[in-house]
């Protein structure tokens, strides 16, 4: 079986899904899917929504998402150790602090790569899509992410969610294709009606099989129904450049739903709501003077009056044509209200209130709140997307040889963004209100006296993301060093009385307690040796 043959058969079960997505993009991003792409150059007639509420929540939700996944300037990954075999090993405390420093250099050389590459704009997109229209396809090749809008794919999955073939489809230019297929293939279909004359150049149809086959994942590209021989590729299934994604997940459906869907009814009642008030109110602006047919007023007359002219005639003749709708008007203006701030938290836009005095912790619970609306579909794309995208990346980087090969029993790669993001700073907002509610209610001294400060530092760490280790002094350290001090003044005022010519008084171990405590060790010590 060919790859068309495959496309077109998988074809139907997608189209239910396909209209869909073109009804959610006609009214809030319209060039997201523009049907089956089936017409000539690419470009047709977009429709234009008659409001901006559907266009401004899909590109604030597809933001959040992408700082929430690829945060800039900060790690969405971790390279941790595997405890239980580090212990095995008998690797010393020290190997670990120098493995950490190894980590993170690799994991800076991973960033930056990022950072050069063009990812983070596919990415954009790609959430963009997800939202739209629920699916969207991206493929990791060697010159970057490529990104496949649902209208240019199918797939299948099996009854675990787990994808088992897809192909695609794209339309190239001849030129190109003469050069990878052999001339009697080329010439056979020259004249074939699936080359399409566009804008003077002639293209045709190229499509890309993907089949899962046990543990690997194979590819092919095929045109005319002849194999790209260059094209044949394999990858392990956990380190595959195909990654499939959906951004609501259905039992027994090969694919997702979106966002716009689930707010479709609303968006439609915005939609037409909107285009009710544009058009009544683009009536009622409209200025219409009638003049009675028995008036000495002559309609020319009371045209071509200046303003602050004098005519001759009646008031009562001349009158105004009103609509008279204010009160209907006024209804369909409330609900529009209603819908667009239930649209709004729905597509989590952060509408503060309007008052005179909105707080800073206000706005910051709020912005809470609405992340923490996002904990479901953080969990979807971290597991469909993040988990895959980072395994492809240490993958081609270890076989370049870019970064040293990791051995998968002992360093356990983590995602420390999205959901897990999410958690910690869930932890990291308990924690703070707890030690505020204690100083308040208890004071100060009840903070100092009850409170472990060295293990509010680690979870304040923890949740931010943060590594302690070299970093974060111990209480043995801290208390080490403030007994250096006490014994360094307590030198420092002897020689200063020597200086003057006193006698330095006895050290009163009462009155100093580290000379206390360093004489009490000192005993310790001595009866241990005995």
């Amino acid at each position: 079986m060919t790859a068309k043959t495959r496309y077109d058969a998988l074809s139907s079960l997608r189209s239910q899904f396909l209209n869909i997505a073109e009804q959610a993009a006609k009214i809030t991003l319209p060039y997201i899917i523009r049907g089956d792409e089936n017409f000539v150059g690419g470009a047709r007639d977009l429709p234009t929504p008659w409001q901006s509420v559907g266009a401004k929540g899909v590109v604030t939700l597809a933001s959040k998402l992408m700082l929430a996944l690829l945060p800039p300037q900060t790690s969405f990954f971790k390279l941790q150790l595997d405890d239980s075999t580090l212990a095995e090993g008998g690797f010393p405390p020290e190997a670990r602090s120098e493995l950490d420093l190894s980590f993170a250099k690799i994991e800076r050389t991973i960033l930056d790569s990022i950072a050069a590459s063009s990812d983070r704009v596919v990415v954009h997109q790609a959430l963009k899509h997800l939202v739209v229209a629920g699916n969207v396809l991206v493929f990791m090749g060697k010159e970057g992410l490529k990104m496949f809008p649902l209208n240019r794919y199918v797939l299948d999955r099996d009854g675990n969610g787990n994808v088992i073939e897809i192909v695609t489809k794209e339309r190239v230019n001849r030129e190109v294709i003469e050069k990878l297929v052999p001339p009697e293939v080329f010439e056979r279909y020259a004249d074939d009606d699936d080359g399409d004359d566009t804008f003077g150049k002639k293209e045709c149809d190229v499509y890309t099989y993907v089949k899962r086959d046990n543990n690997r994942m194979l590819w092919h590209q095929e045109v005319y129904d002849h194999v790209i021989e260059s094209s044949i590729g394999k990858a392990p299934l956990d380190a595959t450049p195909w990654l499939p994604l959906r951004f609501n997940t259905v039992d027994g459906e090969a694919y997702g739903r979106g966002r716009v869907e689930e707010f479709l009814g609303d968006l439609k009642s915005l939609e037409a709501l909107s285009q009710a008030l544009v058009e009544g109110s683009a009536a009622a602006a409209k200025v219409v003077f009638t003049v009675s047919p028995s008036s000495t007023t002559k309609p020319q007359t009371l045209a071509s009056a200046g303003n602050g002219a004098i005519i001759q005639g009646r008031p009562d003749d001349i009158g105004v044509v009103q609509v008279g709708k204010t009160a209907d008007f006024r209804t369909a203006f409330e609900m529009s209200t209603a819908l667009e701030r239930r649209l709004s938290e729905a597509f989590l836009v952060m509408n503060p209130r309007n008052a005179e005095r909105v707080t800073a912790e206000e706005v910051r619970m709020t912005q809470l709140e609405l992340d923490q609306q996002l904990g479901g579909l953080y969990s979807l794309l971290t597991t469909e997307f993040l988990v895959p995208y980072l395994n492809r990346k240490l993958n081609v980087f270890q076989k370049t040889g870019e970064i040293p090969k990791l051995p998968k029993k002992l360093v356990k790669p983590t995602i420390v963004a999205g959901v897990n993001a999410l958690g910690r700073g869930q932890d990291r907002e308990s924690l703070g209100t707890f030690l505020a509610t204690i100083a308040q209610t208890m004071g100060p001294e009840a903070m100092m006296q009850f409170i472990n400060t060295e293990e509010v530092i680690k979870r304040l760490a923890a949740a931010q993301g943060i590594d302690v280790l070299n970093l974060v002094r111990s209480m043995q350290e801290v208390q080490a060093e403030h007994q250096s001090a006490q014994q360094q003044q307590l030198e420092l005022e002897q020689d200063k009385l020597r200086v003057q010519g006193l006698k330095a008084p006895m050290a009163d171990p009462s009155k100093n307690p580290a000379l206390a405590q360093q004489l009490q060790q000192q005993q310790m010590q001595q009866q241990q040796q005995q």
